[in-house]
């Protein structure tokens, strides 16, 4: 098959005090799984918006074959084909529209016609669905769909149109095991039978050694290195190319004296049946956690706790007092935080700047009568961005240009100021990289250490072995095992999370016996 290339010669992107790309020199070709890693703030993103068209600020050139082309819209690139996915899949698409409208959508928003011929539109979809190995009725509407299916459906209205060049920006970041390997499937077959190169955005390490063909290291705004993947690479060789020093794998929870019982859950049900009779609680100074696949509850269970779903039945007690929440101001008033799976959608207000969102969880307490006290949300900023290690130029600096783990930060660092009691983490390390991990987990540390109560909702059961003492594992919005981490598991983790039950410790002695 005839290659093609795809790359930047000399690009360089600067934002208000930030030099976000310094004379990048980049390329991929065809039939090519390539990942780009590096720390928050690496330039990653920021590089590949430059290679969708939708940051058309840059420097340097931008070339295809070696013929340099001006790349400075979104359609100037699909026209090329040139193709991206972002991690925010619902952004991407009409969640109203059927999933044969949302494949079809450049064709249909392209084309000059008056009239849309229905059946052409469905037996269009539905081949490429089908040359894809999608098993996604075209009919169907895209809000009844699971994040996989959502993301599957906009990588087959990639390749329905022009597509060459294939950038996937942390594509596993909400899928399940499952999910991820039927997507490792879909991109093995896209290099191999399509001859398109994919550029791989993640954090996953292992992921990258799983799929890719080649990594290219960014840091700083800058490309360290480009290796090819061999049988030898391991994941502390890549990390120490992205930091630039070794890091420890896991963070543990450190040794604190719980105290009492201070928050309690009691038979709650609600989220239009997501969440079913759960009960669990947490002591003064612990780190519970909350275990489960993708859709087995978790963000729901804590949304209802906070106020943001309705509950049906059931308590929330705070120190041995009920609460009633109806709406999240009932909760942050009773002291209960919450840090969101969807930091941009629901985190942090990214059109505003640090220094305000830093300060929009608690803004009671930086108001003189009805008027907000600007130097009073400024000097919190101040003290929260060194706190938390906030890398930015200005506390004035808009959250959406910061880096993803940056952003995390400044999502936890809003309720800092809140005197909360409890705190509940949803997948809070979602999109991170290995550094800004680490951070966090030193952070939810700070803050048990502190006597109050932290819930870690994840999917990362290795993470619940590092961070919690305890771990209550859900499985179809039921709790299905309580364990004491340090007597369990990844696997006893996992039986109980696929809605195992009775699990027995010979289990892993007969599977460690026959490796």
């Amino acid at each position: 098959m005839q290659k093609i290339t795809l790359g930047t010669k000399g690009v360089s992107i600067e934002f208000p005090g930030v030099k976000a790309l310094k004379n990048v020199d980049f390329e991929v070709s065809t039939g090519e799984i390539r990942a780009v890693v590096g720390a928050n703030g690496a330039g990653k993103s920021t590089l590949m918006k430059v290679l969708s068209g939708a940051n058309p600020t840059y420097t340097g050139t931008v070339h295809i074959d070696g013929k340099p082309i001006e790349l400075r819209s979104t359609l100037v690139a699909k026209k090329l084909g040139i193709q991206i996915v972002y991690q925010e899949v619902d952004t991407a698409l009409i969640p109203t529209f059927s999933v044969a409208e949302n494949v079809m959508l450049n064709e249909t928003v392209l084309s000059n016609q008056y009239f849309m011929n229905w059946s052409k539109l469905y037996s269009d979809a539905q081949k490429v669905l089908d040359r894809l190995h999608i098993n996604v009725n075209p009919k169907a509407l895209v809000n009844s769909l699971s994040l996989a299916e959502k993301q599957m459906v906009l990588i087959a209205r990639a390749i329905q149109s022009k597509c060459n060049f294939l950038i996937l920006d942390e594509p596993t970041a909400p899928l399940s095991e499952n999910e991820t390997e039927a997507l490792f499937k879909l991109v093995e077959h896209l290099r191999d039978t399509e001859n398109i190169a994919i550029i791989f955005i993640s954090h996953r390490i292992n992921e990258v050694i799983q799929i890719c063909d080649r990594y290219t290291v960014m840091k700083n705004g800058s490309i360290i290195d480009t290796v090819d993947v061999t049988e030898k690479t391991t994941s502390s060789e890549i990390v120490e190319k992205m930091l630039g020093r070794s890091i420890e794998e896991n963070v543990g929870k450190r040794k604190v004296s719980l105290g009492d019982v201070i928050f309690e859950v009691e038979n709650l049900s609600g989220a239009d049946g997501f969440v079913k009779d759960v009960s669990f609680n947490v002591r003064s100074g612990e780190i519970v956690g909350i275990a489960g696949l993708v859709g087995a509850g978790k963000s729901e269970l804590c949304k209802t706790i906070f106020g943001a779903y309705d509950k049906t039945a059931g308590q929330v007690k705070l120190k041995g007092k009920e609460l009633k929440i109806k709406i999240p101001a009932n909760a942050r008033k009773s002291g209960i935080a919450l840090v969101p799976e969807e930091r941009r959608k629901e985190g942090v207000l990214v059109a505003e700047n640090i220094s305000f969102n830093l300060s929009a969880a608690s803004l009671d307490k930086f108001c003189t009568a009805s008027f907000i006290n600007k130097k009073k949300v400024d000097k919190n900023a101040e003290k929260n961005v060194k706190e938390l290690g906030i890398v930015t130029p200005s506390i004035k600096q808009k959250v959406k240009n910061l880096s993803g783990g940056n952003q995390q930060k400044v999502s936890v660092g809003k309720w800092l100021s809140a005197d909360c009691s409890v705190y509940m983490f949803d997948e809070p390390t979602k999109g991170v990289d290995v550094g800004a991990k680490q951070e966090i987990f030193h952070l939810i540390n700070d803050i048990a250490e502190k006597g109050n109560a932290i819930v870690y909702a994840s999917c990362e059961n290795s993470e619940l072995l590092s961070i919690t003492d305890r771990i209550y594992v859900l499985f179809d919005g039921e709790i299905r095992a309580e364990l004491i981490t340090s007597q369990t598991t990844e696997d006893e983790i996992m039986h109980y999370a696929v809605g195992g039950k009775n699990y027995s410790k010979s289990n892993e002695s007969a599977i460690a016996g026959g490796n």
